[in-house]
């Protein structure tokens, strides 16, 4: 009876011409990609110590640390940072963002988004705490999403600093009632700011307004998971997940409505269509929009020194594409996009640039993976 199973050495031979094609694609295209650190469980964002160190997250609920080992190489350290409030890690929900203090060196405090409470009632939270090496102490909510959602979908999670030291956070529209996305009564759909204390700063848009939540710095998005502040154009960028199709970049300011769910360029999963509109008035449109979908996932701002062509691009991470799109900016207006890494055919939940000029990514995987890209 024939059988249809390949011998192991045909499997071993076609495995090492696809490294052999994967190697030759990136080398063409100028860089090289090596494994810093492997056996990640869902890694979701990176962190750079002083000291070349580094910190990760894991959506299970653990902080991670990198640093050099016995030879010089980066190391996972065995045990996890100790410390870590309670996370609900349950389908989309865990562990989410980390991000150094400006004064890390001298405070050492640092913040975390996570999802927080159960299944059936679950927000968003973000907490700072004071990392001494080892554990976090003085833990201290200050951010808490309002109200309560149930199902463990579209929680956000990216944070970034702006010019004036506020920090802005995303959070999804909870895939339930979309719609909320419009509604200022709950946190939503929305990007949100406050001080690195949790103190709501006095400018934003709708403090004082009649049933609107104070810490609502835009709305009307449906799950952003990139925020990113670039210092030299003085400009908030954002990213979020469409539905099937739509997922958008946009170019952030105070009080403006992105649209969702009145308009989008998707449609719903099964194919039906959510809006007829594309335009609204009074609706920012978007800076750009992937259609199909390319599940957009981390996000950094790119002006090293090891790759010159580079420099002035915003770098996207994508899931369903297994790429990592390089979108160059000129004067506020997105060029044209290069589609980088899809030879390494994975997930990429986050992409970094690193303080050596290298760029970093997550792999988003069970077995997780730490790469470092350089010329």
């Amino acid at each position: 009876m024939p059988s249809f199973t390949r011998p192991a050495t045909a499997l071993r031979a076609l495995a090492f011409a696809l490294l052999l094609t994967a190697q030759a694609q990136a080398q063409a295209a100028g860089y090289r990609v090596d494994t810093v650190i492997e056996g990640l469980e869902f890694p979701w964002a990176l962190g750079f110590l002083p000291g070349d160190r580094m910190l990760v997250t894991e959506r299970p609920g653990r902080l991670r640390v990198i640093e050099p080992g016995a030879d010089g190489r980066p190391t996972l350290r065995a045990e996890p940072v100790a410390g870590l409030p309670s996370v609900l890690a349950s389908g989309q929900a865990g562990l989410f963002d980390v991000m150094l203090d400006p004064a890390f060196a001298d405070n050492g405090l640092l913040y975390l988004s996570f999802a927080h409470g159960s299944v059936e009632a679950n927000h968003l939270r973000v907490v700072r705490a004071r990392f001494d090496g080892t554990a976090l102490h003085e833990v201290t909510p200050i951010l808490t999403t309002q109200p309560a959602k149930s199902h463990t979908q579209h929680l956000g999670g990216r944070m970034a600093l702006l010019a004036d030291g506020t920090l802005v956070v995303g959070m999804g529209d909870g895939n339930l009632e979309r719609t909320d996305a419009l509604r200022l009564h709950t946190h939503l759909g929305k990007l949100l700011r406050v001080h690195r204390d949790g103190r709501v700063p006095d400018d934003n848009p709708f403090v004082g307004r009649e049933g609107a939540r104070p810490e609502i710095y835009s709305y009307g998005h449906r799950n952003p998971q990139g925020v990113v502040y670039v210092s030299r154009d003085r400009t908030l960028y954002a990213h979020e997940h469409g539905s099937r199709g739509g997922d958008e970049l946009n170019r952030i300011e105070a009080g403006a409505n992105y649209g969702w769910p009145i308009t989008t360029h998707g449609v719903d999963y099964t194919g039906a269509r959510i809006t007829p509109y594309r335009e609204w008035p009074g609706v920012t449109p978007p800076l750009t929009h992937w259609t199909p979908s390319i599940a957009p996932s981390g996000m950094c701002w790119y002006d090293g020194t090891l790759f010159p062509q580079w420099r002035g691009s915003l770098f996207v991470a994508a899931l369903a594409e297994k790429s990592v799109r390089r979108v160059p900016m000129r004067n506020g207006r997105p060029g044209q996009q290069d589609v980088l890494f899809r030879e390494l055919g994975e997930r990429i939940r986050d992409v970094r640039a690193g303080p050596d000029g290298a760029l970093y990514l997550l792999t988003d995987n069970a077995e997780g993976r730490l790469l470092r890209v350089t010329p």
